[in-house]
């Protein structure tokens, strides 16, 4: 297919700004869905040797972003078993 390969992209410049976005934009949407994988509290990948992996996050922050709180000085809403 025209405008795929490195020569033909060199010839349509235009081209060039619509791969870089997508190629951005791939490579944050991976980027984010390995980070929900791997560090959300919700996800288990050793249930086994872990049963309860959501104490680990009683008072600390798993959000993406957030400025305004200190999650170590509030007292967690989750429940105690």
């Amino acid at each position: 297919m025209q405008g795929l390969s490195l020569k033909s992209l060199k010839h349509h410049i235009a081209l060039m700004p619509l791969f870089v976005c997508v190629g951005i934009g791939a490579f944050g949407s991976i980027f984010y869905l390995a980070r929900l994988g791997l560090k959300n509290p919700e996800v288990s990948w050793a249930r086994k040797s872990k049963p309860e992996p959501w104490e680990d996050y009683r008072n600390k922050q798993y959000k993406f972003y957030s400025p305004n709180i200190d999650y170590s000085k509030l007292e967690s809403p989750a429940p105690k078993y």
